[in-house]
Parts: structure tokens; sequence; C-alpha cells
């Protein structure tokens, strides 16, 4: 038992576990029930305060004038608010701050302590407190968090719009107090800020942000900033680890997994529909916490097209993302990269449409043709990366691999390098396909485009089927033939031209046309081809010695130049 002086009044409340009692030589005839509490006091500073319990404390009178108890159960705050109206009531100096004012004004409302029971009633100065804090950045925050506790008192007296108000002006307002700004980057300083409200009024308050002209850079960074407080998973780095930490307790518990997926799925219905307004690293981290936490397939599909539609901004490390299937097939979810990629070709691809396309906007225009063209071949590119990470996996199967190849057009592949890389691992991974299922495989590359390093290599690659290296090797030669009838023509036209030259001559100085200028230097050209054109001839000499069944070239390259 403890006994507690309060303020500058002789006044003595008496705290025994949960109950309050006044000790001021006056009679308790009156006893309230607030939850688990009981308070034994002296009516009169209570009645003289309050319309409500004057009311209630008529009708609880017996026959014989005693009071039965009152039950006041749904006071706001409950049993600590009503402390602080107690001692209200009975004068003693109080200190009313951003963290109690809600309350206290919201109780004072229920108890009906208005200006009729007496001057400067708790309305009143609540009210006015109320007035200051919303004219502050950090008071307000403050003031927000406690409404959670009493939600539907604060909605009817219109303390949560105001206090939404209050700092939507001031988040968005450019001249907002340099002091507050100073803490953080001109952008950033209020992302923390809102990281200590709850999820309901947080969805109301960047919503008003962004409805009154935010950019949705900032509301997305925001959004991620409020992830990241209360997902863990969110601020990891993206590993191929991550699926094994899932069944080694990492992540968090069964019992808050279903609260972060509900926070997940809420905060992915709010990011703007913008293109790049989330970086790819964190939106493809997102998709990532995602599966982990089995979001809905609806928020799963609404990230996966938000990556398509920047897929051209992903990193390789980024896309590596492990299968988290139950039975798992493959060592990465295959099928995930496979709809995204889907998703991108449906925005920069004429030819095909999404059939419940996610309303992205960008800075240009998403269709196909030269604009289109750079996109689609940096994410060519990064295909060809990721097949050649996957291609490792003994468990991916050919048609899998074959589909995911095909996603992207031939003329979006400048060169076939990287696909034949791609190519080259995986028949080294799997080295018990038959001869019919290598050559068909190795039809995804197109022998035309590779490179010079690129044919030298297949040529000599045993994995490779011997008439893939026949194509490889005849349009190498038919390109290296071109090439030097091209240089040859017009090294020819050159000298045509110089020696015509209309009457004019450029000389040495003795008279005589310097020979070095112009079709010398084409002429060393031509020389270097000529190098090459004889390098691919031994080349071919070597194969003759180590392919088995190399004599079909000649009836294959006769056939081929006959028909």
């Amino acid at each position: 038992m403890a006994l507690l002086k309060l303020g500058s009044k002789s006044d003595i409340f008496r705290r025994d576990g949960h109950t309050w009692v006044c000790t001021t030589g006056l009679t308790s005839d009156v006893t309230i029930a607030v939850g688990e509490t009981s308070f034994f006091l002296h009516k009169f500073p209570l009645l003289s305060r309050s319309g409500l319990l004057k009311k209630l404390f008529a009708d609880s009178t017996n026959e014989d004038g005693s009071n039965s108890i009152l039950q006041l159960h749904d006071v706001p705050g409950g049993d600590k608010t009503f402390e602080i109206i107690t001692k209200f009531c009975y004068g003693v100096k109080l200190e009313i701050t951003p963290l109690n004012v809600v309350s206290l004004r919201c109780a004072a409302e229920y108890l009906q302590m208005n200006e009729n029971y007496g001057e400067r009633n708790l309305i009143e100065v609540t009210k006015k407190i109320l007035d200051e804090v919303f004219s502050n950045w950090p008071d307000s925050i403050k003031a927000l968090q406690t409404c959670e506790e009493v939600k539907s008192y604060a909605e009817d007296l219109h303390i949560i719009s105001r206090c939404i108000d209050s700092l939507t002006i001031k988040a968005c307002s450019e001249d907002f107090s340099a002091e507050t700004k100073s803490q953080a980057s001109s952008d950033d300083w209020w992302y923390e800020d809102l990281c200590l409200i709850s999820l309901p009024l947080y969805k109301r308050l960047i919503v008003s942000i962004e409805s009154k002209g935010m950019k949705p850079e900032n509301v997305a960074a925001s959004l991620i900033c409020y992830l990241r407080r209360y997902i863990p998973l969110m601020n990891r780095q993206s590993s191929f680890n991550d699926k094994t930490s899932v069944s080694q307790g990492t992540t968090p518990s069964r019992s808050s997994e279903g609260n972060q997926r509900a926070l997940l799925e809420e905060i992915v219905g709010l990011i703007p529909n913008k293109k790049s307004v989330i970086p790819s690293k964190y939106l493809l981290r997102l998709l990532r916490t995602a599966m982990i936490l089995h979001a809905s397939s609806s928020c799963i599909e609404n990230l996966e097209k938000r990556v398509g539609s920047q897929l051209d901004e992903v990193e390789l490390v980024d896309i590596l993302i492990p299968n988290m299937g139950y039975s798992v097939e493959t060592l990465y979810d295959i099928d995930c990269i496979q709809r995204i990629i889907d998703h991108f070709m449906s925005m920069y691809n004429p030819g095909t449409t999404s059939t419940t396309p996610l309303c992205i906007t960008g800075e240009g225009s998403l269709i196909g043709g030269v604009d289109a063209l750079t996109p689609m071949t940096i994410v060519a590119n990064l295909l060809d990366a990721y097949l050649t990470e996957v291609a490792l996996d003994v468990n991916l199967k050919l048609p899998k691999f074959q589909s995911l190849a095909a996603s992207i057009p031939d003329y979006a592949r400048p060169l076939d390098d990287g696909l034949y890389h791609a190519i080259d691992v995986y028949l080294k991974a799997h080295p018990w396909l038959i001869d019919s299922e290598r050559e068909q495989f190795c039809r995804l590359m197109n022998c035309q485009k590779l490179s010079l390093e690129a044919s030298t290599h297949a040529a000599q690659n045993e994995r490779i089927p011997l008439r893939v290296i026949v194509q490889v090797l005849f349009f190498e030669q038919l390109r290296l033939r071109t090439s030097i009838s091209s240089w040859l023509f017009v090294s020819d036209n050159l000298e045509t031209s110089q020696s015509a030259n209309f009457g004019f001559s450029r000389s040495n100085g003795n008279g005589q046309v310097d020979p070095t200028q112009g079709g010398e230097n084409l002429r060393d050209r031509v020389s270097e081809l000529e190098k090459e054109c004889s390098s691919i001839r031994n080349e071919l000499k070597k194969l003759t010695k180590t392919k088995k069944g190399w004599s079909i070239f000649p009836r294959i390259f006769l056939r081929r130049k006959s028909s």
C-alpha cells in the first residue's frame, strides 16, 4: 500500500492494487468501477464537473438514499485516463501532454465535462491544448499515435482528420521548419516519423500526402521505409540463402507471419502506379519477401508486373530468386522470371498484350519500334546472363530453358554470343542429352550472329553437334568473303577516283601521287581479312582429324551450294 500526494492539495489518494480511495476526511459516498479498477470517492467534486456522472448518480440512488456502484466500462482511455480526470475534478495540477491529450479530450466529451459544469472545464482545456499540438510536427505525430486506442471517439470529434491534415500540410510544405529538416535529407526527413503510426492511420496519412502533390518517388520511399521497419526480411541482402533460412527460423515466427503478410499486401496496394518509383533492387526484394510470407497471388502478380515494367533496370543478382515451392524442382524460380519477361514483352512488344494489365505510366511510350529496341536489347543481355547462371542446375528441364530463351525475339540480340555461352554451359551440365536434342537445342541461337571469337570457339567445341558446327563455319566463311569483296570493291573505286581526280592530284613534292593515301590502308585491311580466312581454313583442317564423320562436310557444303 502506497500513499500519493497530488499537487499542492492536501487531498490524499490511497491505492491498493486495483483500488483508489480518496482520504480527505470526507465520506466516500460513491463507488465507480472503470475496467478492473474501483474508485471510492466523494461525489461532489465529480458531479460539479461531469454531466454524465451527475445523471448516473441520480439514477443509481436507492430508496434508502444509498448509491449502487457506477459502471463506466466505456470511458475512452480506460482507468488510467479516468484517474487523471478524477485528479482534475479535485483541482490537482496536471501535466497534459501530446501523449494523453487525445484520450482526455475524448473522455471529457464522454463524461460531458463542458462549460455548463464549471469554467475552464476539461473539454475547453483540452481543445486549446490540441490547437497547440496540431501546430507542431513532433507533437502531432505523438497525438496521432494515441488516436488508435480511442479511434471511434477521436473520429467523431474530428481529431484524426485534423491531425492528418496538419501533418500533410507540413510534409508537403517546402518552407516547413528548417530545424526539423536539418536532421535528415531534404526529401526523406518525414519517413521515420510516419513509421511510428499504426497501419490504418498511416494508410490514411500517406494517401492524403499523395493527394496533395507529393512526388510519387517520395511516397514510394516512405512505403519502403515503413515495410523495413516492421518486416525484418526487407532489411536482408538478396541471396540464395534466403530460401534455406526460412526453415531455420530466421524469418518471423508463425504468430507474426500473418500480420506481416497483411501489412505487406496493404503497402503494395499503396505503391503509386508509375514506372520506376521504387528502385528495382527493392522491388525484387519486396517480391522475394512476398513469396516467403506466402502473400496473395494478386499481390505477387502486382509486384511481378512492376518488375516487368522496369526489367531493363534490373541487375542479374537481383533476379536470381530461389524456388520457394514445397516440391523444389529447380534451384531458382524459373516460372517467376518467365512471367516477369512476359509482362515486359506485353509492354514493349506491340504483338502481345497483357490479359490483366497493370496501369503503370512511364516517361516514354511503351511501344515496339526503335525506342523500344534499346530496353529490349538490355533485357536480352540480362536474360542470356540469367540463362548462363541457371544452366548449371541439373534439374532444369530442356523445354523450360528453351521457352525462357525464346521469350525475347531474335531481333533484340545484336549478337548471340551470350546465348551461345548459356547453351554451352547447359550442354556441359547435361551431358546425357542425345544428339537430336542437342541439335534442336542449338537452334535457339542464330549462327549468323556469332562473333568471330564465338564462331572459333564453337568450331572447336565437342559439345556442339556437327551439323551446327558446319553452319557456323559456313556463315563465317561467307561473312569473310563478303567482307573481302566489299573492301576490294571500295579499294578499286578509290584508286579509280584518285587516278581521274578531275585534273587535281595529291603529290609528294616530286610530282608523283602519294601511294600511302587512301588505298594503301585498305590493302592492309584486306590482307588482315585474308589472314583471318586462312586461320579458319587451318581450323577446318584440325577438325577433320578430330571429328568423326567430317567427310560429310563436302557433301553438305556442295548440297547447300547447289541448292
